[in-house]
């Protein structure tokens, strides 16, 4: 398989790292440890594992030393060094669990000569059995060497899950479950998982030794049904997984992702179905083709009572799916404070609001959008009002094969404060209103053809501004309906065709 190189993904990549975090890559050691330091008087045992027989060398595995020294009230403290893992750790139903390493770098066998479950190297709760109070802070994951990805850990509690600065190197490679999965399972529970990066993504499960065994995946980080509780992604990095980045199904759960760098993934690099989250100071990137032929969305909603998109940063230089997609069971959702960037070949759509979407509110949002495709698509006809506010549309897109910037065919949409800069080939257009009952103020539109066109009815267009370097500065087509125009500036004129 060929993978495109990324340099240009890298260094922006590293620049977030660099910037927008505490403790980069080159201060794991310190943070690590003096995390773990500080943490000795909130357990009854604290083991070092070197000392209770672990080999730091890489050459031995630890397993049986976790297992014989594990326990309620513990924390496992692992020096500087490398630990080899062959067998999976599995410890359930505990209260106050820790690990924490002090430039710990853990080195999973390869697939073929890992013992028993290839999926985990760590098992720490599950949901039937969960634990309660875990703490994981402090690790590399050595994943270079040949099919050995996997997944790091696996964390599930009722309460109190802390998850910290795990880095996983190396490609994901053995076709295996992704690196994270974590889970709070009762519903007044809550946890963190702060940064926990696997840089390097993931290969689809056909190009690894378990070809024929994966569906799809493996996902960076899972979040799945028996999540119940506030869970809180903060600072989090994913390369591109061939099942989804990071994805969230837990439709009774509630999840924030704070900040964060999710390129690539496909499905999409974000994807939450929950009953309330947040998204907010993120960047999802799409700038590598899949391997497969899929979309790659950088942020899908799937489901959930309300869902807010905000002060995010999408940049898609090689799109191939929608930048932000709003699916049919998401009762409402808001899209704020965001900046959306599209570019390339293929024409795309920057945010679509599917035709059973709930009600939407996009507002202060920029989209520069390049490639020929809508910046916004609004579906349906019923399903709720959206509301789109002080946005701005700039770019060159064509309009060929898509002509409109917004296209909204549903009733009760409201178009405030819109300023709309298209002066791209072939007929570009800046808003298509096809639905009923909307509303267009205040705002100001300059694109190659017919910035305006109307064939909805019972309309209102007020303080508008439209100008064309051809045809008309709005469009009534033979299907419209009533439409009120009031104190506008068209200098080229109304074209009337009912």
């Amino acid at each position: 398989m060929t993978r495109e190189s990324a340099s240009q993904s890298n260094y922006s990549r590293r620049g977030f790292l660099k910037h927008a975090t505490v403790a980069g890559l080159g201060s794991l050691a310190l943070a690590g440890t003096a995390s773990a330091w500080s943490l000795e008087d909130q357990y009854r045992t604290v083991v070092d594992v070197v000392d209770a027989g672990a080999d730091n060398g890489g050459n031995e595995p630890i397993t049986p030393v976790l297992r014989e020294h594990a326990g309620d009230d513990t924390l496992l403290r692992f020096p500087s060094g490398r630990y080899y893992m062959d067998s999976q750790f599995r410890f359930t139903n505990f209260r106050n669990f820790g690990m924490v390493g002090g430039d710990a770098t853990l080195v999973p066998a390869n697939y073929h000569d890992f013992d028993g479950p290839r999926y985990r190297l760590f098992r720490l709760g599950t949901h039937e059995n969960p634990g309660r109070d875990l703490r994981v802070e402090g690790f590399r994951v050595d994943q270079t060497a040949p099919d050995t990805g996997i997944r790091v850990l696996n964390g599930e509690v009722t309460d109190g899950l802390f998850v910290q600065d795990v880095y996983i190197h190396g490609l994901h490679d053995s076709g295996t479950w992704g690196p994270g999965l974590f889970t709070i399972t009762d519903p007044n529970g809550s946890g963190v998982v702060r940064r926990f990066r696997a840089f390097d993504g993931g290969l689809h499960p056909d190009e690894t030794p378990n070809a024929g065994n994966m569906w799809h995946g493996p996902t960076g980080i899972l979040t799945n049904h028996y999540h119940r509780g506030n869970l809180r992604y903060e600072s989090c990095v994913l390369g591109g997984f061939p099942g989804t980045g990071l994805y969230v199904g837990a439709p009774n759960g509630r999840v924030v992702v704070d900040r964060g760098w999710y390129e690539n993934s496909e499905t999409a690099s974000i994807r939450l179905g929950v009953s309330s989250g947040r998204i907010t100071g993120a960047v999802a990137a799409v700038n590598q083709p899949p391997d497969y032929d899929t979309r790659q969305l950088p942020i899908r909603l799937d489901y959930g009572n309300w869902i807010t998109v905000e002060d995010v940063d999408v940049h898609m230089t090689r799109p191939n799916g929608n930048a932000i997609r709003l699916m049919n069971d998401l009762d409402g959702a808001a899209i704020r404070d965001t900046r959306i960037t599209v570019s390339g070949t293929n024409p795309t759509t920057a945010i679509r609001v599917n035709s059973q979407t709930g009600p939407t509110y996009i507002e202060d949002v920029d989209i520069d959008i390049d490639t020929s495709g809508n910046a916004i698509k609004i579906l349906g006809t019923d399903a709720g009002e959206v509301g789109v506010q002080n946005v701005r549309i700039t770019g060159d897109a064509g309009g060929s094969p898509v002509q409109h910037a917004i296209y909204c065919e549903r009733d009760g949409c409201n178009f405030r404060h819109l300023e709309i800069d298209q002066p791209g080939p072939d007929r570009r257009r800046a808003l298509l209103l096809r639905g009923d009952d909307y509303m267009v103020y205040n705002c100001a539109f300059e694109t190659t053809n017919d910035p305006i066109a109307v064939s909805g009815d019972d309309g209102w267009i007020e303080e508008t501004y439209a100008s064309a370097e051809s045809g008309s500065s709005i469009r009534l087509t033979g299907g419209a309906g009533d439409v009120v125009l009031k104190n506008n500036s068209f200098p080229d004129g109304v074209r009337d065709f009912r």
